[in-house]
């Protein structure tokens, strides 16, 4: 097996003037060939010091602090296969449809490297090397980390081509279903607003001005509604005419509905009170209330419809026994 390298370490002390900055603004002057996402992933991390002790990367450096960073080596330019169990509900040379778990990340990215859906696909199927970008091999669309379902992956180029094809016409079918706070009014409704970067937070999206975004459109229906007031609750189906990142979440939010589970968009103090048992098991989702139920799609090289369904996982099917059981 061949050896990491090493990490690579750094240090400086804060001259005299230089004080009174961010410290990750701070490194990012100093540290060449690193941007400033990078050099925050390294202070979260636990790989920079000030003064022997770890901080956040808001610290204001102050003259005379010694900074340390340990900087990990570059990664591969192409993608390490990692045997890791894969639930597939379809596969055939050309497409594997598989449902993915809530934690598991679908490709490489600032905040995690293994462990992977596009590392665990690659090594099922190793021919995929290749297909799309390096570290994203046969990937053709993402979903977030703490979202389950599914999600359909290119084993050859013609594959890649023909999804990716249909991804930009937005004919490829994804419905998902969602637990969220509050009790949506409207049985049914669009949401048709842009969405881009969260000028408050590196890690959010928002509602934006159409010249500061991409066009996004939900389409979301009324199932079922549970309790009164703040501790109500709504499923949803909800179903996607755009891509975008974070989607469904920031449409919900957007409405005054976040996701359960949902920390990143729910606000402070969120999610239903005075019911031990939901908050237990909201706190055990594991991700958010989000699930892609459905995909459908034109086989991308024999051009037959593929319609796919997997039923909801137990961490919110549990959830959702709950409120019905409670709300008789």
């Amino acid at each position: 097996m061949e050896a990491t390298p090493p990490d690579r370490p750094w240090a400086e002390i804060v001259a005299a003037g230089d004080g009174g900055g961010r410290l990750d603004a701070w490194l990012a002057e100093r540290l060449s060939g690193l941007s400033r996402m990078r050099v925050k992933g390294l202070i979260e991390a636990g790989r920079v010091l000030v003064g022997g002790r770890v901080v956040k990367a808001g610290h204001r450096v102050r003259e005379g602090e010694r900074v340390e960073v340990a900087i990990p080596p570059a990664p591969r330019e192409g993608l390490v296969p990692e045997d890791v169990a894969l639930t597939i509900v379809f596969e055939d040379d050309d497409v594997l449809v598989v449902d993915k778990p809530a934690g598991m990340v679908t490709h490489p990215g600032a905040g995690r490297l293994v462990g992977t859906l596009a590392a665990a696909a690659l090594a099922h199927a190793p021919g995929m090397a290749g297909i799309g970008s390096p570290r994203r091999p046969g990937i053709v669309h993402r979903l977030d980390k703490g979202t389950s379902g599914l999600i359909v992956l290119a084993k050859t180029q013609a594959a890649y081509d023909g999804l990716t094809a249909q991804l930009a016409r937005r004919t490829v079918s994804r419905r998902y279903l969602c637990l969220a706070q509050g009790a949506v009014g409207r049985a049914e409704g669009v949401v048709d607003a842009a969405i881009g970067r969260d000028p408050r937070s590196r890690v959010r999206m928002a509602v934006v001005r159409d010249s500061k975004g991409k066009r996004a459109v939900t389409r979301f229906r009324v199932l079922e509604r549970f309790g009164r007031g703040p501790n109500a609750v709504t499923f949803l189906e909800c179903s996607l005419e755009t891509g975008r990142t974070h989607q469904i979440r920031v449409h919900l939010a957007s409405l005054g509905h976040p996701l359960l589970g949902d920390e990143t968009y729910r606000g402070r103090g969120g999610g239903p009170i005075g019911d031990a048992t939901l908050t237990a098991l909201i706190d055990g989702l594991d991700g958010v209330a989000l699930h892609a139920a459905a995909l459908a799609f034109l086989h991308p090289v024999t051009g037959t419809p593929m319609h796919f369904s997997c039923p909801l996982p137990d961490r919110i099917a549990r959830v959702l026994s709950h409120l019905r059981n409670t709300s008789r």
